[in-house]
């Protein structure tokens, strides 16, 4: 498997290749981000901005507003945190077509501490308006994305993870903005997911499996927008919805699903599983896994509590 930053920073490259209007901005940290793969083929196109990622994302609007497509590239939490007043001021409330790219976003972040860890990005800029907000689940739904990205106009955040991810789509999978999809049909249990956890969901969808508990996979690889009815269509008939997510259980997914059901009149029992109300920590994938929950053992154990009547 590669790992989603070195794929996101060759299809950079592969952007600038096809479009002279390709820039990237980067905050001193392309060797990570694998951004510095984009100033090795386009050095002209390439900024160092440095430690300011407030500054960086204040220059990628002025270059929007001449014609550019700048794509900026820094940890997550330096945008959703450090960088987010620009954000909201030059890029989102001007409707700058700048393409901001999150990486590091999550708790799989290697042993760089817990000041640089993420679990808050999708509820900030998802309840920022104009902002369209992607999490892809593999390399092939990255790419996708970034090819519709690089067309469209507009504001977008696109959450990336440092490390690995098993594949989910083909290399013919073509991103729908707002689409949502069903990669399981199950029974009485409905498991939600986005980003990479997706495929630690199926796993889990596998152990209930085992145990006769058959259960649908739901993936939802844009929170921003969303097709609302079909996410509507693809959970009814469940009776229990557990939403799964590598982020805070307030404001991510958990709470986008529970949004659209409540606002829908439909009541079945939503389980969400993330992060809770606190800081995350450096410390190992498989251990950052199972103490949160996100693990596929954890998230079957836990499916299989709540159903004690049958199971």
């Amino acid at each position: 498997m590669t790992a989603m930053r070195d794929v996101w920073g060759e299809k950079l490259v592969q952007l600038g290749d096809a479009d002279p209007r390709t820039v990237v901005l980067d905050g001193d940290l392309a060797n990570s981000t694998k951004a510095d793969k984009f100033a090795k083929a386009h050095p002209d196109r390439f900024f160092q901005m440095g430690i300011a990622e407030q500054n960086l994302i204040g220059a990628a609007a002025g270059l929007a507003s001449v014609g550019y497509v700048p794509w900026t590239s820094s940890f997550a939490v330096f945008f959703t945190h450090r960088a987010v007043d620009p954000i909201r001021m030059l890029v989102a409330q001007s409707h700058a077509n700048v393409k901001i790219a999150g990486s590091y976003a999550g708790l799989l972040i290697g042993a760089v501490g817990k000041t640089h860890l993420d679990i808050q990005d999708l509820a900030i800029m998802r309840a920022m308006p104009d902002m369209t907000v992607l999490s892809p689940g593999d390399n092939h739904e990255l790419v996708a994305m970034m090819d519709w990205a690089q067309a469209a106009d507009g504001p977008m955040y696109l959450r990336l993870t440092r490390g690995a991810v098993p594949d989910l789509f083909d290399a013919d999978y073509v991103f729908t903005p707002g689409a949502v999809g069903q990669l399981r049909t199950g029974g009485e249990v409905a498991l939600v997911s986005t980003g990479p956890q997706t495929s630690r969901v199926l796993a889990a969808a596998d152990l209930l499996a085992v145990k006769g508990i058959p259960a649908s996979v739901i993936h939802v690889p844009c929170l921003k927008p969303l097709d609302e009815a079909a996410l509507l269509s693809a959970l009814a008939g469940h009776d229990l919805i557990v939403t799964v997510e590598e982020h805070s259980i307030h404001g991510g997914l958990g709470g986008l699903v529970a949004e659209v059901l409540t606002a829908a009149g439909a009541a079945p029992r939503i389980d969400r599983i993330g992060i809770q109300d606190t800081w995350g920590e450096s410390a190992g994938d498989d251990f950052l896994l199972a103490k949160h929950g996100l693990s596929a053992e954890s998230i079957a154990n836990r499916v299989r509590r709540n159903l004690p009547i049958r199971h």
